[in-house]
């Protein structure tokens, strides 16, 4: 597709968002499933219910504009997707890999928050405050999500840590008559 106006643009932009939401309601699941940290687990599992959410709104949007949201495959999103996946799979500890299961959760989210923030500029320009409307929502509880996941780090994150310090086989100190 040739983007001639910001509109082509938008409808192009709309569609790499869509195709994302879409990579994500599929992998969201598994990173829950990864998760040892209960609190965790079911952030992602809000997050599926979020996602889905985010893509009635798009199609609310789409069935106003008369287009059809196929026919895009968010490559950015599918790198970030393929790079969870390796970390799901991943042999750590359990702080550890929720440690890293929520940066790539939060390299995902700042991926959307990027994307919904122009989409919703992008809406404004084009003066569609419905779409723009529906789209900052979607920019919020993305933040929010940031957020959580933020709170959520800080405590795994300290948690992975001191747990990575503690020597995996203490050994003993022999008494001083036997050095």
């Amino acid at each position: 597709m040739k983007l001639t106006s910001l509109r082509d643009l938008y409808v192009d932009q709309l569609k790499d968002l869509y195709s994302a939401e879409t990579q994500l309601v599929k992998v969201l699941p598994k990173m829950a499933k990864a998760a040892s940290s209960e609190e965790l687990r079911n952030t992602f599992q809000e997050d599926i219910k979020q996602t889905k959410t985010h893509l009635n709104r798009l199609d609310q949007i789409f069935e106003k504009l008369d287009i059809s949201p196929k026919g895009k495959k968010c490559k950015g999103m599918e790198g970030l997707i393929k790079e969870g996946g390796k970390t799901i799979k991943e042999d750590a500890e359990a702080e550890v890999h929720d440690a890293d299961l929520i940066a790539v959760a939060q390299r995902v989210e700042h991926y959307e928050i990027a994307g919904y923030g122009c989409v919703r500029t992008y809406a404004e320009l084009l003066e569609d405050q419905e779409a723009a409307n529906l789209l900052q929502r979607t920019l919020d509880e993305e933040k929010e999500t940031d957020e959580r996941l933020t709170e959520l780090s800080r405590g795994i994150n300290v948690e992975a840590n001191r747990k990575s310090r503690a020597p995996a086989h203490p050994m003993k100190e022999e008494p001083a008559h036997h050095r």
